[in-house]
């Protein structure tokens, strides 16, 4: 069984595919009433689940007819996608900043769930047993070159 934070999750991926717009405005009280838990919940949602690493941009207003606004970065070619990765990466990146961006690979069907996996396998932690900062510095060269492997040179 799914949690409350998967659910809302879902939902709010739902609504913006669904949105012409390309982005989704949600009032926090009025999305915390229909899932029946509190607007905290909400919050950790959006704050955990709906990042610019993970290729989102969110946008509060608070206030009587506050609302919170989700909209989606897309990745528009292969070229982007090459630059966006290497700005990204740079010369170390963090645990949590490369599982970012795999994840907005990964959503963006940029790459696999599978190879998204192996990634994040490689990636971890728990497997570069090396002290800061060599291990970020490690993290990044594994990670560039995994992807210009699996995204090619373009």
């Amino acid at each position: 069984m799914r949690n409350i934070s998967d659910m809302i999750e879902q939902h709010l991926k739902v609504l913006l595919i669904d949105s012409r717009e390309g982005f989704v405005e949600i009032q926090r009280n009025d999305l915390a009433q229909q899932f029946s838990c509190v607007p905290s919940q909400i919050n950790y949602v959006i704050s955990t689940r709906f990042t610019l690493e993970k290729g989102y941009v969110v946008e509060s207003k608070r206030g009587g007819g506050g609302y919170i606004r989700i909209q989606r970065i897309q990745l528009p070619s292969q070229q982007v996608i090459h630059a966006h990765v290497c700005d990204t990466i740079g010369d170390r990146i963090g645990q949590d900043t490369a599982e970012g961006l795999i994840y907005q690979l990964e959503e963006s069907k940029t790459i696999s769930r599978r190879e998204a996996q192996l990634l994040r396998a490689a990636i971890s932690r728990d497997n570069l047993y090396i002290k800061l900062p060599y291990r970020d510095e490690l993290r990044a060269r594994l990670l560039r070159a995994m992807l210009i492997a699996l995204l090619g040179n373009s």
